[in-house]
């Protein structure tokens, strides 16, 4: 069976880790929309590897990997990733790159610095790059090539092709594949706190025409932290604004990886992972970060919003209806042990285990992963 991983928060939960570890299960891994603007940061032997546009997956040896067509690509970006590769002496060559995954160019980066301030953007170029696209004035990575033939990056011209074949022949071959998202759905363009997105899907149907293929037989893991960040700007009904949101914060070193920005943190808010279980039809989720809410005083978890009096259970359709909102709480007691050691989901204190075990039931289906510590091994698989 095929495997997505999206991310079910405003990004930033842990979908690097999850990818890395079922990597090794997988045979092909896809990158579907974005660019770099995302970063998934895979720890191993406590070496930190930030990804800002090649799938996390690129670790492995023996695995196919790629760019797809729903991606928008800044090529020095990508040379300096693929450089930092070869600095390390982890191979490239199974990397594949759409031939219509458009290009981001120095005129999208400067015109999003200028204008993206307002909604939070990373300054990348994302949102222009892909308004290029809707336009049809963008610039696609055939035309790049034949435009620069002699750029540093020709060493990967001939794996420039057309990835949605290579996908359907691996299909054909009963290789599995897993389709790496990158933001989150609460930032989808359509589906997310609309103006404060960003420019393409990140939600399930992403995955799919952002690829080019689709398969019937898949899992939709859903990534959520075991509270809530937010980068720039937008609503956040379960939003910290005093000592326990700084504390968060800097135990979870909750500042991004693209940018270095501080990230707005918060409780976990289920409203939100309902809401993008419905989107994404989830199969399962994965709750990371689990150890940075040992030894807080306690715990808590939104399960529904307040209107005055009446109570709100559904994720309102728009921010207006959003901001009237309040969060409304379960309290939890925490729990003093480390955690950061757990090899099984029977090794955790009981209030660990019951704070699990209280998101599967708010939310309605199994949580299969825990992240308990930022490297690869630190992860407790639930049968």
């Amino acid at each position: 069976m095929h495997t997505a991983v999206l991310g079910i928060q405003w990004g930033d939960e842990g979908k690097g880790k999850i990818i890395d570890y079922l990597a090794s299960s997988h045979d092909v891994i896809v990158r579907c929309q974005g660019g770099n603007n995302a970063g998934h940061t895979v720890v191993v032997n406590g070496e930190r590897y930030p990804f800002h546009l090649l799938p996390s997956a690129i670790l492995h040896k023996n695995k196919t990997c790629v760019l797809g067509n729903g991606m928008v690509i800044d090529p020095e970006v990508l040379l300096k990733e693929l450089n930092n590769l070869k600095e390390k002496k982890i191979e490239s060559a199974n990397l594949f790159i759409s031939n219509k995954a458009h290009i981001i160019t120095q005129q999208h980066i400067e015109q999003d610095q200028a204008n993206g301030k307002s909604i939070g953007t990373t300054g990348r170029g994302i949102g222009p790059a892909y308004a290029s696209k809707i336009t049809r004035t963008g610039l696609r990575f055939k035309e790049f090539i034949k435009q620069n033939p002699y750029h540093e990056l020709n060493f990967i011209f001939n794996n420039v092709i057309d990835t949605s074949l290579l996908l359907q022949k691996n299909l054909d071959q009963d290789k599995k594949i897993l389709f790496e998202g990158a933001q989150a759905t609460m930032l989808d363009i359509d589906h997310g706190t609309y103006p404060f997105v960003t420019s393409s899907n990140c939600s399930i149907g992403g995955i799919f025409s952002g690829s080019g293929i689709f398969v019937n037989d898949i899992n939709v893991i859903g990534v959520s932290k075991a509270y809530t960040t937010r980068v720039g700007s937008g609503p956040f009904p379960t939003e910290l604004l005093d000592d326990m949101g700084e504390e968060i914060r800097e135990k979870g070193h909750e500042f991004g990886t693209t940018t270095g920005r501080p990230r707005r943190c918060g409780w976990l808010d289920t409203v939100v992972l309902r809401y993008s279980k419905r989107i994404n039809g989830l199969s399962a989720l994965s709750i990371m970060k689990l150890d940075i809410l040992s030894g807080l005083k306690e715990i808590k978890i939104c399960d529904s919003y307040l209107n005055d009096t009446t109570l709100v259970t559904e994720f309102p359709p728009s921010i207006e209806e959003l901001e009237n909102l309040k969060a409304n709480y379960i309290t939890l007691p925490s729990w003093e042990e480390d955690i950061t050691a757990c090899k099984n989901f029977e090794e955790l204190p009981k209030n660990a285990q019951d704070f699990i075990t209280k998101i599967e039931y708010l939310v309605g289906i199994p949580v299969k992963y825990i992240g308990v510590g930022p490297d690869r091994t630190q992860l407790i698989v639930k049968p």
